[in-house]
């Protein structure tokens, strides 16, 4: 009798092993096609590819050359963004010497360079506005000159530190927007697909600030823009992104909120021979992954899709 009730625990273990394997390998499927089609993306691509993409809600990852450095272009300023909402918070809990997103800043001639397409039309002496319209600005139109006003309240050495204290040490905040002389001496902003995604990530997890911030920074970085990840999926679907761009160079990155499995990605180029090409890349690969786990979003352990339209 007690062997027959081992033989009986003993099968529906093996049950309940053979059923999870069988689900974790029908999603496993779904992740290898996904790869080969970034594979097949990188094949085409004439220039350098990294991705990294990470499930936010299991942790699971798929990357491809994501350890190696990329310029950021733009992308960078996810950093920035990210230490100055890391200070507003340091400061409202009273620690002396940090940015506020509240701290005003009245506008200056002598701070506007060129691509700074709101910035060059206000009213120097006289528009004031706050460190979080500058940062709506660096969003929405990626504007230089409100990047640089907030890397000098931030400082560099503060952003950097930021990244320092995630494990981020190849991803670095070295020159000023459109500062040619600085990028010619080697000091260009740097970062790697995989340490880009770990930032993202931790923000997402309430790692670096608290959750009324955390809501607020997301919903800043989702502002309507101009970039690669949001081109080819549905327009009601939120992306909060960065993308960035110089000659030979595209990327973006961000968090893509597909309902019930939000996920990171991050695609970065360089050496690019054709800029559109690589934007185009971006955007196949971006719709590539948001079908994934959309798919997995509505789906059970087997595939069935368990939506109003099929309940039966």
């Amino acid at each position: 009798m007690a062997n027959s009730a081992r033989l009986c625990a003993l099968a529906v273990l093996l049950t309940g092993l053979v059923a999870g394997a069988t689900a974790a390998s029908k999603e496993d499927v779904l992740w290898n096609k996904l790869a080969q089609t970034i594979v097949a993306e990188d094949k085409n691509l004439d220039g350098v590819l990294g991705v990294a993409i990470v499930d936010l809600n299991t942790g699971r990852d798929w990357t491809l050359h994501a350890d190696d450095v990329f310029p950021t272009a733009s992308t960078i300023k996810l950093a920035l963004l990210a230490e100055l909402y890391r200070e507003h918070e340091q400061a409202l809990q009273g620690k002396p010497g940090n940015a506020k997103l509240t701290d005003t800043y009245t506008v200056r001639k002598e701070d506007i360079v060129v691509d700074s397409p709101i910035m060059e039309n206000l009213t120097p002496s006289v528009t004031v506005l706050t460190n979080r319209d500058l940062a709506g600005m660096v969003v929405a139109v990626s504007d230089n000159s409100a990047t640089n006003v907030l890397i000098d309240r931030v400082t560099f050495a503060r952003v950097n530190r930021l990244l320092d204290s995630l494990g981020a040490r190849e991803t670095r905040l070295q020159r000023k927007m459109m500062d040619l002389n600085a990028a010619r001496e080697g000091r260009e902003n740097i970062a790697t697909p995989r340490q880009i995604a770990m930032l993202l990530a931790a923000a997402y997890q309430g790692k670096l600030f608290g959750p009324e911030l955390t809501k607020d920074f997301f919903t800043l970085l989702s502002t309507t823009k101009y970039g690669y990840l949001t081109r080819l999926i549905p327009e009601d679907v939120k992306i909060a992104n960065k993308p960035g761009w110089l000659a030979g160079v595209r990327n973006d990155a961000g968090v893509i909120f597909v309902p019930n499995r939000p996920f990171v990605m991050v695609a970065m180029t360089t050496y690019d021979r054709d800029e559109r090409a690589a934007e185009e890349t971006i955007s196949r690969i971006s719709l590539a992954a948001y079908s994934l786990f959309d798919t997995l979003s509505v789906s059970s352990e087997y595939g069935r899709q368990i939506t109003e339209r099929n309940s039966h």
